[in-house]
């Protein structure tokens, strides 16, 4: 006779769980990253949010989004002030993707590089590439724990740095000088988004903006500025159909994708903006996030790699309550 209220079925199910073998498998950097408690979540603030908005692919209705978390102070320099100045003019609006190279990069921007910029924008040197270490250690001394850039269990390996963190959620590089002297920059991971320029000494004004959507190119680091990273969207620039001339860049008008609108999050209605957070980097939750990046465990791994690529650690971010 079975159990009142329980049936058959229930019953079965219930002795085939209670008698299968308990999944000790490691849990996965995701996983790790979902059991973070709320404290070790950052709200990503409405004026460091650049929201895109894209025309309608070909055949739909539905407007396309691209959300860019720029890179916050000290480490944004004057591009961002120009980024947050050329959005507050609605100078991106009616510009368009103007590039699209495969594994590489999706830029944007005024095709006929003749729309007046808007007045006030400051003029950025090579030289501002860098920021000084104590700077930006100043702003933020507990978490900027660099990790030597060699491949042993538990270090980020690096060919590009001698030394390797994260500022906030934004990874970043440094070189081998004394403390003193020592210059900091952020890099090109998958999603950063950087500024186009002309030959040096110029070194673009923000107008001109790309995102990496292939791998890493880290030969551009402190060779053009990273003002930001796509945080949502990055989809709708990576899928665009790749340009046919040189470069990439689209031959024809008709290829090229419409930008409807670039706002600052903190400029659109309070039901409009965006609302994101990223897993603290100073966390304890972190370094165990880290760990299991790095040292992938079976039973699907049959080879831990023992170190990962600082772009193979990408910074969790996720969807927030808009009441948080």
């Amino acid at each position: 006779m079975q159990d009142a209220g329980m049936s058959l079925a229930t019953l079965l199910a219930r002795l085939a769980m209670a008698a299968a073998p308990a999944d000790t498998s490691p849990p996965s950097p995701g996983q790790i990253a979902q059991s973070a408690p709320a404290s070790e979540w950052m709200a990503i603030p409405a004026d460091e949010m650049l929201v895109m908005t894209l025309a309608p692919a070909a055949g739909q209705t539905e407007p396309r989004r691209v959300v860019i978390q720029l890179v916050p102070s000290p480490l944004s320099n004057g591009w961002v002030a120009n980024i947050r100045r050329l959005a507050a003019a609605h100078w991106w609006d009616g510009t368009s993707v103007n590039r699209v190279q495969d594994n590489y990069v999706a830029q944007w921007g005024d095709a006929t590089e003749k729309k007046p910029l808007p007045p006030g924008l400051r003029t950025m040197t090579p030289s501002d590439y860098t920021l000084a270490w104590r700077t930006l250690a100043a702003a933020s001394p507990k978490s900027l724990d660099p990790l030597t850039a060699r491949g042993k269990k538990g270090r980020v390996a690096d060919v590009y740095a001698p030394h390797v963190t994260w500022y906030r959620d934004f990874p970043i590089a440094t070189d081998a000088a004394p403390v003193a002297s020592r210059r900091v920059w952020p890099i090109h991971c998958y999603g950063s988004v950087g500024v186009g320029r002309n030959l040096a000494p110029d070194a673009g004004s923000g107008a001109e903006l790309y995102a990496v959507i292939g791998h890493a190119p880290r030969h551009l680091d402190r060779n053009i500025a990273v003002v930001g990273r796509v945080i949502e969207g990055i989809e709708q620039l990576s899928s665009l159909p790749r340009g046919t001339g040189d470069l990439g860049f689209y031959e024809q008008p008709a290829e090229r994708a419409t930008i409807m609108s670039v706002r600052l999050a903190s400029e659109l209605p309070a039901a409009e903006r965006p609302h994101f957070a990223y897993l603290s980097t100073s966390g304890t939750t972190w370094s165990r996030y880290v760990a299991a990046r790095q040292n992938r465990e079976p039973p699907f791994f049959e080879q831990p790699a023992g170190a990962a690529d600082v772009c193979n650690i990408p910074v969790p971010v996720r969807v927030e309550p808009a009441n948080r």
